[in-house]
């Protein structure tokens, strides 16, 4: 079996409910997942929006969530986390709003597609304070080994 990541709230390319955006709470969607490999020992998760600024002439990758050294015994996390309740060990990355934690969709225009990318890597990360996506990829090399995804989609109801 391969690892697979699931929202509570949305389906596979379905989409994000208005409360995990910014015209919302901005909270965090309850993320589930299931058969990591053996031989894990962290789990890396990252959200990003390969859309923008606008679905038609993409520019960038949007960063909007970066967790990692996640424990491998846990099997997801709830609803609207605080940093204060993530499994112990968890450490934050720098989003590009250039804070930690989670920062909704909020696309200036069009739907967006919003990829949520779960790895198990063979090591837990060294601590870096604190870390871009960038970073992170770079600190993951050679230690992925499995990666799951999960796209959602939104755009403004304006």
């Amino acid at each position: 079996m391969s690892m697979t990541l699931t929202a509570a709230s949305f389906p596979p390319n379905g989409i994000i409910p208005s409360r995990h955006t910014c015209e919302g709470h901005d909270s965090s969607p309850e993320l589930m997942w299931t058969d990591v490999p053996e031989g894990a020992k962290s789990l890396v998760l990252i959200m990003d929006d390969p859309d923008a600024p606008d679905p038609a002439v993409p520019q960038r990758v949007w960063v909007h969530w970066v967790l990692y050294n996640i424990p491998v015994d846990a099997s997801g996390l709830p609803e609207g986390i605080a940093a204060t309740d993530l499994p112990s060990g968890t450490r934050e990355g720098l989003n590009d709003w250039e804070r930690t934690g989670y920062g909704g969709p909020c696309p200036p225009i069009g739907q967006h597609r919003y990829f949520h990318k779960l790895y198990a890597l063979d090591t837990p990360l060294r601590e870096i304070n604190p870390p871009t996506k960038a970073m992170l990829e770079k600190a993951m090399e050679g230690h992925v080994i499995a990666k799951s995804e999960l796209i959602g989609r939104y755009q403004k109801q304006y």
